[in-house]
This record gives C-alpha cells, structure tokens and sequence, in this order.
C-alpha cells in the first residue's frame, strides 16, 4: 500500500453500487425480528383512555412489540472515514425493511433497538439514529446518516483521508510534526456535529438519546479508553456529555483531526480525546458487555441466548495482499500506514471471533456480522 500512494489518496466512492446484494438479502433473511413470522409484527394494542389516542402511525416507538423477548443490540465499526457510507446505507435499508414489515411509515430503527453502540462514523451514526429533542421520537432517520457524510464529509474529509493513520504514524518514525494542518479539518467536523445536535441555542446531551448508547474514545490524559454511556450520564451530571462534543471524540483520528478537550456538563469530569477506533475498532463486545452486566435496564437478560446482536463493519481498511519478496525491503516508512490498518482490522476481526465463539450453538440465530 506504501508503495502505491497515488491510487489510495482518492476519495472512496460513495456509489451504493459498493452496497452488495448479500448485505441486504442478510439484513433481510436474518435480521428483520422473525423473518417472515407475521405474528411478530402484530402492533400492541394501545390502551383506550379518556384522551385521544394518538394515531399509529405517530407512536411508533410503543406500536410496534418485538415478540421474541430479545435484548436488540446494535453496533457500528468505525475507522472508515467516508466508508461510513456503506454501514449508513445499510442503516437506511434495514429501516425502509422494518416499515415495509411492520407497516407503519413512521419506523425506525430505535424502535427495535435496545442497545446501540459506536465508534468514529459509527458513534456519528449511533447519536444521530437515537437522539431526540422531546424524548418522544428520534430526530434523524437513518437515511439522514449516509446523506450526512456525502453531504458533509468533504468539510472534514479530504482525499488525504485514505492515509490519514499512516500520516500519524509518519510523523512519528521521522521525529517531525510533518506539514499538513488538522485544524480545517476539525473545524468542520466540529461545525457539522454542532449543527445536528444543537436546539434552539442548546446542546444536546447523551441524557437526549431514546435507549442506551455506548460510543468510546481514547483518553490521552488518563492513557485508557473512555466509554461515553447514557446509563452513566443518567446518574450522574459528571458523566453526561454534550452529543456534539462526543462525536467529535470518537471521530478524532490522529493525524487528520485535532485532539479534544472536553468536559463533563457539570465540569468535573474532563478527557483529552482521539479517535475511539484507536481502542474499539469494533465496539460489539462492549455492548454485549453493558447488558449482560446492567442487571438494573436489563434484568431479565441469562446471556448471550437472551440477545439478537447486528454488528455492522466499514469494510477492511487493508484492501491489497502483499508477497514476502514485495514486503522484505520496507523500511519504517513504508510499514507505518499498512500497520496502522492491520492493526484496525485485526482488532475488529477477534472480537467478531470472540462474540461469535461466545455465541456457541445460537450465533446463527442470535449474532450477525455484516462486514464487505
């Protein structure tokens, strides 16, 4: 990859001619709440009272009964840049499939959800997907987050995006602080995010999302990963965080963004944040781990049978195979930017081992992972 600079320095497409059929025929066969079982999608029967019901197709988030009794989760790769597209067109269509099957217009996907998680793009996706202003109905649709990164993603994404975590690295192993600025580049993102997640002069925070959500960075000042959670910013105001400065946090890839420095709402908690794919590429684990362990929002749940878990990847970053006699003779240089994506695939890749091992018997059934 080293050796092929100017071919990977263009700007991925964003034709859905990536998206391939077999994302959607798994989406559809494995993935939409019962298959085809009609019995599942049998709208709750709404309680008659002295007020008018609203109409069905406005109460979307009680309508409609997951029958199963799972424990949904979601989850969302990040390290793809404008990648993203791919896992929010899969967003979109899983969401056009649940109104065509429950037939209710007004579906979304934090309807069917109980736990979503994310990382980078995926954390971007995750707040827009589950934030709301009133506590009622989620703000964005899912379509809203591929158009989001096409329409926006030129702000922050340049073509020297591609390379971005070998750029780091670079300027590592050369002992320089290289040429090319971040600050643009941040600015947009932070302009953008502020944008979807500002109300009438207020920001919104991770109190203002429907379910759980799970998004981590990498904290510099601590030397750990920092796990933003909703449980958490429920109990306590030193762990709530505004929404925009989260997704700013977990999309902050060294070498292409600036750090953050940010604060909890009350002030006291305080981290120092890069990209949350450099410590959980794939945030699946963590998810499954938050409800397995949250016996308070999930009491009923045994295990991992007790859960339906959809894991959506960007697509391997490290796209060329190499042979011994091409590889012998790199020196640092040449290593930095293929490292960098091995090691992003290759941490999402064993923890996709690990949760389908955990799975055992049920992974067919309870775990799907959608990866190109």
């Amino acid at each position: 990859m080293a050796c092929n600079q100017s071919s990977e320095m263009q700007e991925p497409s964003i034709d859905t001619d990536k998206l391939s059929y077999e994302i959607f025929s798994i989406l559809e066969s494995k993935f939409l709440f019962g298959y085809d079982d009609q019995k599942l999608w049998i709208p709750k029967q709404i309680p008659q009272t002295t007020m008018e019901p609203k109409p069905e197709a406005e109460n979307g988030v009680s309508s409609i009964k997951n029958q199963r009794g799972k424990i949904c989760i979601l989850s969302i790769d990040g390290g793809g840049g404008m990648r993203g597209i791919l896992s929010g067109k899969a967003l979109a269509y899983l969401e056009h499939a649940l109104k065509s099957k429950s037939g209710n217009p007004n579906a979304r996907i934090a309807d069917y959800f109980d736990v979503a998680a994310g990382t980078g793009v995926g954390g971007v996706f995750t707040a827009m997907i589950f934030a709301t202003k009133g506590q009622d109905r989620p703000i964005f649709k899912a379509d809203d987050t591929w158009r989001f990164l096409a329409d926006q993603g030129k702000r922050f994404y340049r073509p020297l995006s591609a390379s971005s975590s070998g750029s780091f690295l670079k300027r590592i192993f050369k002992g320089g602080s290289g040429s090319g600025s971040t600050g643009a580049a941040s600015g947009g993102l932070e302009k953008a995010v502020k944008e979807m997640f500002t109300e009438k002069g207020r920001s919104l925070t991770l109190r203002d999302t429907l379910k759980p959500v799970l998004i981590p960075c990498y904290d510099l000042s601590s030397a750990a990963p920092f796990l933003f959670s909703r449980a958490d910013a429920l109990e306590t105001e030193s762990f709530d965080f505004r929404l925009w400065e989260v997704c700013r946090a977990t999309s902050s890839e060294p070498g292409l963004f600036d750090p953050v420095l940010m604060r909890s709402v009350d002030g006291q908690t305080r981290c120092v944040a890069v990209d949350g794919g450099l410590a959980m590429s794939n945030p699946t684990a963590a998810a499954i781990t938050h409800v397995l362990h949250n016996k308070q929002e999930f009491p009923f749940v045994r295990g991992v049978e007790d859960l339906l878990v959809l894991s959506l990847g960007t697509g391997q970053l490290l796209e060329a195979s190499y042979d011994y006699d091409q590889v012998k003779n790199w020196r640092v240089k040449d290593w930095a930017r293929p490292m960098a994506r091995i090691s992003g695939d290759g941490s999402a890749e064993l923890v996709d081992q690990a949760v389908a091992l955990a799975f055992g018997q049920s992974k067919s059934s309870n775990y799907v992972r959608i990866q190109r």
